[in-house]
């Protein structure tokens, strides 16, 4: 299926705006979850064997998972599982309602797999995906992995009230879904990676404590942080007793390239997602596992196209992984695709257990 996709369907989708075709595919993966037989259908086609994994008190069917930005409006929720991800992580979502930064703002370094995107926080807002969410559950739709929410600052509210503005999105959605990731680290909203100080951070999981009714936080963070600004967070998310770290966001870097058509895009502001950035978010994975002595459990994300590269962020101290750009190149196969090589991997290595080689 990951044939078809990349020599038949991706040639057509890639002639069209980046965003454009993301819209109508998260519409048409809406539209299939409530028609009776589309979802057992995706299912059939794109399944992922279970590879159960245990992470922050929940279980996992299997270790990859959507990253944050694919359905910011749970407008496909039934269909992630579907399609074979052992957990989705929706958003990000801010308490207002927000349309994001002028269009076009998503493109395609094409060959060198990566995308560049400044949407900044485009979304419905924190009732409405609450709202959302419960229609999915009146609908008896809901599935049966982990779902979380990513938490982001509205535009419009003063970094002094960050802290009251994360609360209120949390206390909006809180009890609809499994875990939710403070999101301090997008490059697209003014300021926001300003919030990855410690002073400023250390308010904010403060703030969400007194609201939070046990239920697993994590905390996101860039790849540009400095080792002590890591360190920085990493004492705090130990202070707070937080479940987890998610690494890394998108990167305001730039690789170097030979093509001029990535030349051209890599002047584009926003983060970069996608291959270019493998090698960064593992080496601050492997950083954390170290300094937490693996205590701190990690959700690695960026660059994972293969069961190769979730194995390298898995070995590196990730015990879950997460993918966005990837479902971009190689299709709807990706998740059951990792997951069955992730097993075979596994089968030729003698591990029983996936958590027998995290930070191996």
């Amino acid at each position: 299926m990951g044939l078809f996709y990349r020599h038949c369907l991706r040639p057509l989708l890639f002639l069209q705006d980046s965003e454009a075709v993301h819209n109508r595919v998260l519409r048409g993966l809406s539209m299939s979850a409530r028609l009776p037989a589309l979802p057992m259908l995706a299912d059939a086609l794109y399944g992922a064997p279970d590879l159960p994994v245990n992470f922050g008190g929940l279980k996992f069917p299997n270790p990859v998972g959507l990253a944050a930005g694919m359905d910011k409006a749970a407008a496909a929720v039934p269909m992630w599982e579907r399609l074979g991800f052992g957990f989705a992580e929706l958003g990000g979502v801010t308490r207002h309602a927000q349309t994001g930064n002028a269009t076009p703002r998503m493109f395609r370094a094409v060959a060198d797999r990566a995308l560049v995107n400044r949407m900044g926080f485009n979304n419905p807002g924190a009732e409405a995906m609450a709202e959302s969410l419960r229609d999915w559950r009146a609908r008896e739709q809901w599935p049966t992995h982990p779902i979380g929410i990513n938490l982001g600052k509205s535009k419009v509210t003063p970094l002094e009230e960050a802290a009251e503005d994360y609360a209120f999105s949390f206390s909006s959605l809180q009890g609809l879904v499994d875990f939710f990731v403070v999101n301090v680290s997008s490059p697209n909203t003014p300021n926001l990676r300003k919030l990855q100080d410690k002073s400023a951070l250390d308010q904010i999981l403060k703030m969400l404590r007194t609201v939070n009714a046990e239920v697993p936080l994590l905390i996101k963070i860039a790849p540009d942080l400095s080792t002590n600004a890591i360190d920085d967070v990493l004492d705090l998310a130990t202070t707070h007793s937080l479940a987890g770290i998610v690494a890394t966001n998108t990167t305001i870097e730039r690789p170097s390239s030979n093509d001029s058509q990535c030349k051209k895009i890599y002047t584009e502001t926003g983060g970069l997602s996608g291959a270019p950035l493998r090698t960064r978010s593992t080496e601050i994975i492997s950083h954390i596992f170290k300094h937490t002595n693996g205590k701190l459990p990690i959700i690695g994300v960026g660059g994972i196209f293969t069961a190769d590269d979730a194995w390298e962020k898995i070995t590196a101290g990730a015990s879950l992984v997460q993918v966005y750009t990837a479902l971009v190149y190689e299709g709807p196969s990706i998740a059951g695709d990792i997951v069955r090589g992730l097993k075979s991997r596994m089968e030729k290595e003698g591990v029983r257990l996936l958590s027998d080689v995290v930070g191996s």
